[in-house]
């Protein structure tokens, strides 16, 4: 990268550049997804419900490098809607380079906005590289995560 990466929502030309970054992100985590789930989580980024998805993306030198998907939601313990950050990729020749920081302060700025004072995600236990990351932008909660088997 020659300069900083530029942050800006993803837009419907974006579609096969965030495609290969949302697949090499899930393989990441060992995952893989039917095609028709593409198509429907990009419809609903770009779609104009307030309460769905949306996703900011990082582009450098005319290339995107990093993508972040993010969802407002309400609160039972607050009036105010908290901010579920799901989604957090750079391509790994980017990382160290400021992409993950500036999706994630898009992300708090976007929630500002919004007046949603919460921003919140998870990650698993050993990416220690993104903990870094996120031990110095966020605060490390006790909580630990279940789900239905």
């Amino acid at each position: 990268m020659t300069r900083p990466p530029a942050i800006r929502p993803l837009t419907k030309d974006d579609r096969a550049a965030w495609s290969e970054l949302w697949r090499a992100y899930l393989a990441f985590y060992e995952t893989q997804l039917p095609d028709d789930v593409y198509g429907s989580t990009f419809d609903r980024l770009l779609g104009d419900d307030p309460r769905d998805f949306s996703c900011f993306v990082a582009e450098a030198d005319g290339q995107l490098v990093g993508l972040t998907h993010f969802l407002f939601h309400r609160h039972a313990w607050k009036t105010e809607d908290v901010c579920y950050l799901q989604d957090l990729f750079a391509k790994p020749s980017v990382r160290g380079t400021g992409v993950g920081r500036a999706l994630i302060e898009a992300v708090y700025a976007e929630a500002d906005r919004r007046c949603a004072p919460t921003v919140y995600w998870l990650t698993q236990d050993s990416n220690h590289t993104a903990r870094k990351l996120y031990d110095r932008i966020g605060t490390l909660t006790p909580f630990v995560k279940y789900q239905r088997s």
